[in-house]
């Protein structure tokens, strides 16, 4: 039986040879299929990875409180405030809520993140790839973050027009390693650098901005640059006691709904919150576009029914003579059936192998991280094997049913 099986699948690996140009075609459905689902799904696990380590480097007892008009977008809002890394200000704070903030039962510091809109400029001319934030000396702790160079904002620089630059902002104004002590115009007015971040651990569809990319100013001065106007559209807190953090996230919340009249235009969250709303966003989009994905796999099953049946007609002499020397239907079945499983599998395989080039690839030449879990590996090939056994049913039985006198009459 062993050596019956071993002949059946050389049987398969050869006819796979033997028409390599049609049968590479046959397989394209496949491959395809296989390579769009295992990408797709390595992507959207890589970017929540991606997200929970920018989570965590935060500090998972982070405080954020943001105006429930915040959400991801593209473009510019309502204040004609540029976008920074998809995010979309249509709502903000007022200075009485920062206040509100930091003086919660139980919140140690709390720092505000004002947008001001503004032309900067340094020595490699206008710089257009970030955007100017306010805020005040407690963000450094509250990130968790170090400076490659000098030091952040003290409440010595109130009222002072200094900066602290992300590192592809240093590099963007500057084009030099350590521009400390350099300046920039923004607005009209000089800036003078006291500081670098090291970068940030940003994370494609956080809905942080990506802050490699932005420049700090003292939060008074961006208020008073724009007449008090600059939106402020995120307010970072932590607890003095991490082990109290949701009784410190129900003060803060009752502080501000007492403060805005009970209205609760706002959102008050953990950083666990905050993973688990990107997670599920992730995770319908993951599912969706792997959906559309897997499609082509089915297509492929098809192809390889419709190939199958033209090889069982391409061979119906052949299937005669075996049953004239004694072939069995069931022989008959298993060696069309293990045909139809090598060409699926040799997708699957081709398929699982080209989807890890494309990692590489992404990994490589954009700031994506895929994940490629062996789940989702075994679950490709085996799905890929098994359109072939389903698909290569009807031409394997069609094979097997033949009568050996009609199938010796083909030509």
């Amino acid at each position: 039986m062993k050596s019956l099986t071993r002949g059946h699948l050389k049987a398969g690996l050869d006819s796979v040879r033997g028409a390599k140009f049609r049968n590479f075609w046959t397989m394209l459905g496949i491959i395809i299929g296989v390579t769009s689902v295992i990408t797709v799904v390595a992507i959207g696990e890589g970017i929540k990875q991606q997200i929970s380590s920018q989570i965590h480097q935060f500090g998972k007892d982070l405080i954020t409180v943001q105006p429930v008009q915040l959400h991801a977008g593209s473009g510019l809002d309502s204040n004609n405030v540029s976008l920074l890394a998809g995010l979309n200000v249509t709502g903000s704070f007022r200075a009485q809520d920062v206040t509100t903030v930091t003086t919660a039962r139980g919140v140690a510091e709390a720092a505000p993140l004002s947008v001001v809109d503004g032309p900067i400029r340094g020595n490699s001319g206008l710089y257009t790839g970030g955007l100017v934030m306010g805020t005040t000396s407690a963000l450094s702790s509250l990130l968790n973050q170090s400076l490659a160079y000098g030091s952040f904002l003290t409440d010595n620089d109130v009222g002072m027009h200094v900066a602290v630059l992300g590192e592809h902002a240093a590099d963007q104004l500057f084009n030099e390693d350590v521009p400390l002590g350099r300046s920039f115009t923004f607005r009209g007015q000089q800036f003078i650098v006291e500081g670098i971040f090291n970068e940030f651990n940003a994370a494609p569809l956080s809905q942080e901005a990506d802050f490699n990319n932005a420049i700090f100013i003292p939060y008074d001065v961006g208020e008073s640059m724009t007449n008090n106007s600059a939106p402020t559209y995120e307010i970072l807190a932590k607890p003095s006691n991490p082990k109290r953090l949701g009784s410190t996230v129900a003060n803060v919340r009752r502080a501000l709904n007492a403060a805005h009249g009970g209205e609760s235009d706002f959102s008050v969250q953990e950083q666990s919150q905050n993973l688990a709303g990107s997670n599920d966003v992730l995770e319908l989009l993951t599912r969706l576009i792997a959906g559309v994905a897997a499609i082509s796999l089915l297509v492929g099953g098809i192809g390889i029914m419709n190939v199958m049946l033209v090889s069982v007609a391409e061979r119906m002499h052949e299937i005669g003579i075996r049953k004239a020397v004694g072939a069995t239907n069931r022989q008959i079945l298993s060696q069309f059936m293990i045909e139809a499983s090598v060409l699926s599998l040799s997708g699957g395989v081709i398929g699982v192998a080209l989807s890890f080039f494309i990692d590489v690839c992404l990994r490589v030449f954009t700031n994506l991280q895929p994940a490629i879990g062996w789940q989702i590996v075994v679950l490709a090939t085996g799905v890929s094997l098994l359109l072939g056994i389903v698909f290569g049913c009807v031409p394997a039985l069609k094979a097997a049913r033949k009568p050996p006198i009609d199938a010796l009459r083909s030509e």
